[in-house]
């Protein structure tokens, strides 16, 4: 049988500097792929997150949009933030003119990515740093607050340390992570947790996963630091937790309606990480949840199977 070849590309996603971010690795063409041979290659690349992209025809990805694929070292993935925001970044590259809007067809559903790029950079055709993205997530479904005596137990701190006016809340835009607002950004900094510590408290809870975050206020503008935690460490960025802390913020009053925050994530593990995020509340109800960034390529290589 003739040997097989495929590219792949790999960013650092949510940063404009080289070896920062959230690393991802990209199969542009993962056409005669099966499942298993995905999440083998997603073994071999060994990040949080690789992505297949599946290419059709004109008409078809006008339609339903680019089918994508994201897989984790273990399973696939219905959705998840950086893979989505940095394969978009990606395909806009990609295109000799360059789109608007690129609309991804997840297994989640289709998320459009929107774009704003210098125009002396239209045309360069690798992702260089110089093209925020914005996707828009899906409306988000809000859970049963959990106990912050409980919570504060399981990650090991005071529970003074947690927030006592805002709820510890699973949040989802597409995934669940439950939102812990910490009060001090020294604590959230210097904390030492596992993801095993807490993992059977996260399943029989359904929390999924702890999203700590401290956001603050100064000079009028509103910022925050966040870390996350998951089987296989610490996160440097997780866009699709930061959409949930979106909408979590705006819809507790932490944030204002279409208000555009920074959040920080990755400073502890040397991977720091900047993602803008904003949601907008109606009456009682969020939406429009948007989570930008930017990304830079740092390899390409070829698999031979």
């Amino acid at each position: 049988m003739p040997a097989r070849t495929y590219e792949f590309v790999q960013l650092d996603v949510f940063t404009q500097t080289a070896l920062a971010g959230n690393p991802l690795a990209i199969f542009p063409d993962a056409r005669g792929l099966n499942d298993g041979e995905m999440q083998a290659l997603a073994r071999e690349m060994n990040l949080s997150e690789t992505t297949f992209i599946f290419p059709r025809d004109a008409a078809t990805e006008g339609r339903e949009g680019k089918k994508v694929r994201i897989f984790t070292v273990e399973t696939e993935l219905p959705f998840a933030g950086h893979p989505t925001l940095g394969t978009s970044l990606y395909l806009y590259a990609s295109e000799s003119t360059k789109p608007a809007e690129i609309t991804l067809d997840l297994k989640a559903g289709k998320i459009p990515v929107r774009f704003t790029a210098d125009s002396e950079n239209a045309n360069r055709e690798r992702v260089d740093g110089q093209v925020f993205g914005e996707m828009r997530q899906g409306d988000p479904e809000f859970g049963t607050p959990l106990s912050r005596e409980k919570v504060a137990r399981v990650i090991g701190i005071a529970d003074d340390e947690i927030h006592s006016e805002w709820p510890i809340q699973p949040v989802s835009t597409g995934l669940t992570f439950t939102v812990v607002p910490f009060r001090s950004r020294q604590t959230l900094s210097d904390l030492k947790f596992s993801y095993i510590q807490a993992a059977e408290f996260l399943k029989k809870s359904g929390a999924n996963f702890f999203y700590f975050l401290c956001a603050e206020r100064r000079e009028g503008r509103l910022e925050a630091r966040a870390r996350m935690f998951f089987y296989g460490g610490e996160d440097p960025a997780t866009g699709s937790a930061a959409g949930c802390a979106a909408s979590w913020m705006v819809q507790h009053g932490v944030a204002k309606s279409d208000e555009q925050v920074v959040i920080r994530q990755g400073v502890e593990c040397r991977r720091p990480s900047e993602m803008h995020v904003g949601a907008t509340l109606e009456g009682e109800r969020v939406s429009n949840v948007r989570v930008g960034g930017y990304a830079v390529e740092i390899l390409r290589g070829t698999v031979v199977l």
